[in-house]
């Protein structure tokens, strides 16, 4: 990720922020000593943001595809209640290994489970409802991963994709990766099923609320929405003239 927000902005957010424990410092320092492409992990501003929304949402089981080294597992995890499930999906064994070692120290390790393999394979496995969903894995399959995703979410969920901004060459696409998260952008936004926001922290974030009526996505649903709302206002503008 191509650093594209001002430095000392970012940092006075930082500063502005609730700061790391020490273990979330030693696997950060770590993940940079030893991994090949460090700057993957989430930052402190993005782990406690992802952590808010679990507890905002009041999330019990949660979806991340795109482990890395646990950071932002670790953080989601701490916002979920006692018999909260965060099930995370890697493939590279040693972010794996080092994940392993940092959720065996937090005491709320015990709530996350690690699922190697594709993606998109382990997903089909899941049967439970989802109450939030965090994409931050290939580019190239972030709308296979919404689509197979958003099924699995409850009305009222949460789907959430980092890296939606692409250190700004959204607006200049190039390579296949820039034109995947374009097209990503496009289908959230086009989608009738959810209500989203495009938020401009880190490196772009996309949040896609799953609206709670069924047919959200034909113009039937749309319908039904639009004549229920009339509905509502009539029935106040009556009862507004029978008190008066």
């Amino acid at each position: 990720m191509d650093r594209f927000i001002d430095v000392a902005v970012e940092q006075f957010a930082r500063d502005h922020t609730e700061p790391e424990t020490d273990l979330y410092t030693r696997l950060r320092e770590e993940t940079y000593r030893v991994m090949k492409s460090p700057q993957m992990q989430v930052d402190l501003i993005e782990g406690r943001f992802l952590k808010m929304l679990v507890r905002l949402t009041g999330a019990r089981v949660v979806l991340e595809l795109g482990m890395f080294t646990g950071y932002s597992a670790l953080m989601m995890a701490e916002g979920l209640p006692e018999g909260g499930r965060l099930i995370t999906c890697e493939i590279d064994p040693k972010a794996e290994a080092i994940a392993r070692r940092y959720f065996a120290e937090s005491p709320h390790g015990n709530k996350i489970t690690i699922r190697m393999g594709p993606a998109l394979e382990t997903i089909k496995t899941l049967t439970d409802p989802l109450d939030l969903v965090f994409i931050d894995a290939d580019k190239s399959n972030y709308a296979n991963y919404y689509e197979a995703c958003l099924p699995l979410v409850r009305p009222g969920g949460l789907i959430v994709a980092d890296n939606v901004l692409w250190s700004g060459k959204v607006l200049h696409p190039n390579d296949a990766n820039d034109h995947a998260i374009v097209a990503f952008n496009r289908l959230v936004q086009s989608d009738r099923r959810v209500e989203n926001v495009c938020l401009t922290v880190r490196d772009g974030m996309m949040l896609a609320w799953k609206r709670r009526f069924a047919g959200a996505n034909s113009t039937a649903g749309v319908r039904e929405r639009e004549d229920a709302s009339r509905t509502r206002e009539a029935g106040d503008s009556v009862l507004v003239k029978t008190e008066g």
